[in-house]
Parts: structure tokens; C-alpha cells; sequence
């Protein structure tokens, strides 16, 4: 695969695993508008165009709603990486076949990265009782991924310095959102071994030990 397409495929990969049908319309929109010969014509097609543009909506909306988003990326776990497999595909098809495997294989590894740190992100916005967080959140995502998609018709190896920088961030990202769930299970614990209620606790053996006892049985004679 040449060195021209390598920053393409990986930001498209990237952008996918974010918001594929985003990146499926504004790649399109590029290609139909400003003729960026980097993209392939296919997704400059007005059924390719449309069903992207309507499909963009629906996630627009399913993506800002507290757990909703969680259960449609759940949903898009296959979906996400798959279209930035077809991207990296279409991107280098007039390549070699080996090219073209690479390049399939590329961008739906770096849409899977993406895609999962995206959903462990989510995850632990949605422990926020407010929905705020998921719609600044949600718009951030959609406003940079057609930011760095488009930023890669004029400097490809920028825009994938860029997605890079951002799939590290959202691992830490991810990473300290995992520590923060698991100090809460720890306290949570803490707290119902204290009050008694986790199976096998001292307060919990003690209220069964009270519970079990009779207070009509005679008591038995010396």
C-alpha cells in the first residue's frame, strides 16, 4: 500500500469506529463536491449518500441519550469495523490484492480500537445521572470526526497524527474511567459488608443468627 493512502485508511478507520455513517456521508459529500480523487466514487453516489445521511440522523439522536448509546454502540461493535474495513478496501482497490487486504485489514482494526474506546468512555459518562455530559459528548465526537476527515484532503499525514493522538486520549481516557467504576464497587463493598448485606459478612451472619432464633421455643432445662 503506497505511503499516500496509509494516513487515509487509518483516519477513516479511526473516524468509523467513532461514527461510521458520518464518515461514510462526509467522505462522499468530499468526493461529490470537491472531487478529492482520494476517495473512491462509490460513496459519491446519491443512494450511498442518502441511506448515510439518514442512517447519520437516527445515531445524531440514538447517540445523546443516556444508555441508549451505550446499547447501539453495543449494536455497532460489528458494524463500525466492518465499515472501516470496506473503506480501507475501496481506498487502495485499484492497488494490488495484497494492498488491498492490508489496507481492509487496517482500517477495521483501527475502527475496532476506536469503537471500544468510545463505548468504555460512554460507559462511564452514563454513570452521570444528567444527560448534559452525553450530548456535549456525542457533539464533540460527530463535530471531529468531520473535522478530521476533512482535514485529510489537504494534509492526510496530519489528520492521522491527529486521530492518533485523540485513540490515545480516549484510552486513558478509558483507563481512569475504569479505576474511578472500581473505587466505587470498593466503597459500595465496604459499605454493605458494613450494613450487612453482602452474603457472608459478619452483619449479614448476625441478622440471619437473629432472624433464625425463636423467641417462643422453651429454653432448655439445666
Amino acid at each position: 500500500m503506497g505511503t499516500e493512502l496509509l494516513p487515509w485508511v487509518f483516519t477513516s478507520g479511526w473516524a468509523s469506529g467513532i461514527n461510521s455513517y458520518a464518515v461514510v456521508l462526509v467522505m462522499g459529500l468530499l468526493s461529490r463536491f470537491a472531487h478529492v480523487g482520494a476517495i473512491p466514487q462509490v460513496l459519491a453516489r446519491p443512494d450511498v449518500l442518502a441511506a448515510a445521511a439518514v442512517l447519520f440522523v437516527v445515531e445524531m439522536v440514538a447517540d445523546k441519550i443516556p444508555y441508549l448509546d451505550s446499547a447501539w454502540d453495543t449494536i455497532h461493535t460489528f458494524v463500525r469495523p466492518a465499515v472501516g474495513a470496506t473503506l480501507g478496501y475501496l481506498l487502495a482497490h485499484d492497488q494490488t490484492s495484497l494492498d488491498a487486504a492490508f489496507s481492509a485489514a487496517a482500517g477495521g482494526f483501527s475502527a475496532l480500537a476506536s469503537h471500544l474506546v468510545k463505548a468504555g468512555v460512554r460507559a462511564g459518562i452514563n454513570t452521570s445521572p444528567e444527560p448534559a455530559s452525553n450530548i456535549a459528548v456525542s457533539t464533540a465526537e460527530d463535530v471531529t470526526v468531520a473535522g478530521v476527515v476533512s482535514l485529510a484532503t489537504v494534509h492526510p499525514w496530519l489528520s492521522a497524527s491527529i486521530a492518533a493522538v485523540l485513540l490515545l486520549l480516549g484510552t486513558v481516557a478509558v483507563i481512569l474511567v475504569l479505576r474511578r467504576l472500581r473505587g466505587f464497587k470498593h466503597r459500595y463493598d465496604a459499605w454493605g459488608d458494613r450494613a450487612g448485606l453482602v452474603p457472608g459478612s459478619a452483619g449479614s451472619s448476625a441478622s440471619s443468627a437473629d432472624r433464625g432464633a425463636d423467641p417462643t421455643a422453651p429454653t432448655a432445662s439445666p
